[in-house]
């Protein structure tokens, strides 16, 4: 419990989500999902000798979630995939969406897509499924490594921003309901 319980000292992390004053949303959700998608490279960088095709040969979140791995181009029809595996596709995946100008605009002041929330709502539920994995599968050792803190930090962040933008759906949230639902009040 004292685990789940560190964080790093931090402010209101309910009033961080907030779309700022004069702030433009879709610039906001751009932020905010570069940084997100940053987090959890990093945070699943430091499991990678832990996290393989061995230990973890479904990308799961316990027993009762499986995740299978598609992307409507090069993978249209979801495959059966490592953990490692299905994480490496979905980091390329959104490394191609942040590259991408028409998606993700650099220029200041330039559009965002009619359809960029939809973009940023695929990119967090994927995102959900590496920290559902990490911390049902490599929690231990997170602790041993002394990450819990900032894994939950950076959890904490992510899920109210997700929550106050309405970008992921309550069933996709279910693996780590529990969690959400004790971190919810502090």
């Amino acid at each position: 419990r004292k685990h789940i319980d560190a964080t790093l000292g931090s402010g209101n992390v309910r009033e961080a989500v907030v779309l700022p004053p004069g702030e433009e949303l879709c610039e906001w959700l751009a932020v905010n999902t570069v940084d997100f998608y940053n987090a959890v490279n990093i945070l699943y960088n430091t499991l990678e000798e832990f996290c393989t095709a061995c230990s973890c040969p479904t990308m799961s979140a316990g027993p009762k979630y499986e995740y299978r791995w598609a992307d409507g181009v090069k993978v249209k029809k979801p495959i059966e995939c490592s953990a490692p595996q299905y994480i490496e596709y979905l980091m390329e995946w959104i490394e191609v969406q942040l590259d991408d100008e028409n998606i993700f605009p650099q220029r200041l002041g330039a559009p965002f897509p009619k359809n960029f929330p939809d973009v940023v709502r695929t990119i967090c539920k994927r995102l959900f499924r590496v920290y559902a994995h990490m911390y049902h599968s490599h929690f231990q050792k997170i602790c041993a490594l002394g990450e819990e803190a900032h894994l939950n930090t950076c959890f904490k962040h992510f899920i109210f921003f997700c929550q106050h933008f309405n970008l992921i759906d309550k069933k996709e949230l279910t693996p780590l309901q529990e969690l959400i639902d004790s971190i919810q009040w502090r």
